[in-house]
């Protein structure tokens, strides 16, 4: 197996037994094999990591990539306007090939920004064709990548069922998880996106729940922003013994404290989008909910259609609009500014990494580095200007860290970026088929607007 060794390098672990260090990390295969002060490995190729930091490769614990080839179109519209134009138009309008352009770039984009694993929460796949080129670009990305299987949510026609009285259908559950995504040990793995009691009748949940636990697969849904369809769901899921640690909740606004800490003890799971959340009007994301609870959240970008792809920035938001908001409280309530910060920039890198990974059940596997992990890691270019010089790497990587820094991506020791450059052959190519993939996306629902055309 190919030996790397990273030299000199800032290590930024994650893993409360090793802590940061300057020193070596040894990759061996698709795992890491060692972490120290200084490693001899004679035949492994080094790379040099002085000035660098080294970190887990983020995770984004939610996203629908589906939407890559339409960025910006919903930067400007509220929740509501989102519901109607994208999935009761722009959605209908894909073709399976659209999935996978707008996936494959979108994973890619991931990669480049320094996420290594992606919950791909896929709700525009009408046909098994459509689900099949989503999967397809998650594979030829080289990402890692968790494919939450959705159903789309078009505005019924005459004589059909809304899709909220549509239970998720069985039969592509059963056909993915006999054939191509029947591994759990393979780079990507299966999930169940459901509409949950948020946005589907209470029949419908139930049927949802019981799936997802008969095949033993992560149930991610919904939860906030337009008016409940089964208002007392979430309760009556409770009275039913049906909620627990399969069960993965993104937003959750409109949830109670009482239900919060209920759903915890069952170990739920919350995913937040802070950017997208703000912007589109769910409101603040419920961090410091979770937080008085004793929890943390993962992380998601979710919506490439209106806010950036880059998780570093998702971190940022989440940690400045959430002290922000305890700031503010505290002076309200007391006259004051708090004695001290109220979270410190470590949490924030754990709700990228190895939070991001529980979510997922892949914590034995990634989110830290740790001996025996994946070698899922980012070196960051620290000696560039933007973040020179580096007198705490932590903060540095949270709030100083760009695009820009990215300078290697491994994925199961493999490199999937080098020397700053994603290592991808058929990128200028690929780019020119999103292009028209969106163009004619838009232009069949009459919402395209005058666009140059930037070659290669």
């Amino acid at each position: 197996m190919t030996q790397k060794l990273i030299k000199g390098a800032t290590l930024v672990t994650m893993d409360p037994r090793l802590g940061d260090l300057a020193g070596d990390l040894l990759v061996d295969g698709t795992t890491i094999k060692q972490i120290g002060r200084s490693i001899s490995a004679p035949h492994a190729e080094q790379i040099d990591g002085a000035g660098r930091i080294v970190i887990p490769g983020l995770v984004n614990a939610h996203m629908h990539t589906w939407q890559t080839g339409l960025r910006g179109v919903a930067s400007n519209w509220t929740l509501l306007e989102y519901f109607h134009h994208m999935h009761a138009g722009l959605a209908t309008k894909f073709r399976p090939d659209d999935l996978y352009i707008a996936t494959l770039l979108g994973a890619l984009n991931q990669i480049n920004c320094g996420t290594t694993t992606l919950g791909d929460w896929c709700h525009n796949n009408p046909t098994p064709d459509h689900t099949d080129r989503a999967i397809d670009g998650l594979f030829d990305s080289g990402i890692r990548a968790m494919f939450f299987h959705g159903s789309p949510k078009p505005d019924p026609k005459p004589g059909q069922k809304p899709f909220w009285e549509v239970p998720h259908p069985r039969s592509e559950v059963e056909r993915l998880t006999r054939s191509r995504l029947a591994s759990r040990d393979q780079l990507v793995t299966l999930g169940l996106a459901i509409l949950g009691p948020h946005y589907s009748t209470y029949e419908v949940a139930v049927d949802d729940f019981k799936l997802a636990r008969e095949f033993d697969l992560i149930a991610s849904m919904h939860c906030a922003g337009g008016e409940a369809r089964t208002p007392d769901g979430w309760d009556r899921l409770r009275k039913d013994g049906l909620l627990g640690d399969n069960n993965n909740i993104v937003h959750g606004q409109t949830l109670s404290d009482e239900q919060l800490k209920f759903m915890l003890g069952q170990g739920v799971t919350f995913s937040l989008t802070p950017d997208s959340e703000m912007l589109h009007g769910h409101g603040f994301a419920i961090t410091g909910r979770l937080r008085k609870l004793g929890a943390k959240p993962s992380l998601g970008v979710d919506l490439e259609s209106a806010v950036a792809g880059d998780m570093f920035n998702v971190a940022r938001g989440a940690f400045e609009s959430q002290r922000a908001l305890d700031n503010d409280e505290s002076r309200r309530t007391q006259g004051k500014l708090p004695a001290t910060g109220s979270i410190h920039c470590r949490e924030a890198l754990e709700w990228v990494t190895i939070e991001g990974a529980k979510m997922l059940k892949m914590d034995d596997r990634i989110g830290s580095l740790t001996p025996g992990k994946q070698a899922d890691l980012v070196v960051i270019d620290a000696q560039a200007l933007n973040m020179w010089p580096v007198h705490d790497p932590v903060s540095s990587v949270v709030l100083q860290t760009s695009l820009a820094n990215i300078e290697h991506v491994l994925i199961g020791g493999e490199f999937k970026k080098r020397d700053f450059k994603l290592l991808y052959s058929r990128l200028a190519e690929r780019k020119q088929q999103l292009f028209e993939s969106g163009h004619r996306i838009l232009t069949e629902m009459g919402l395209a607007k005058a666009a140059e055309r930037f070659e290669g």
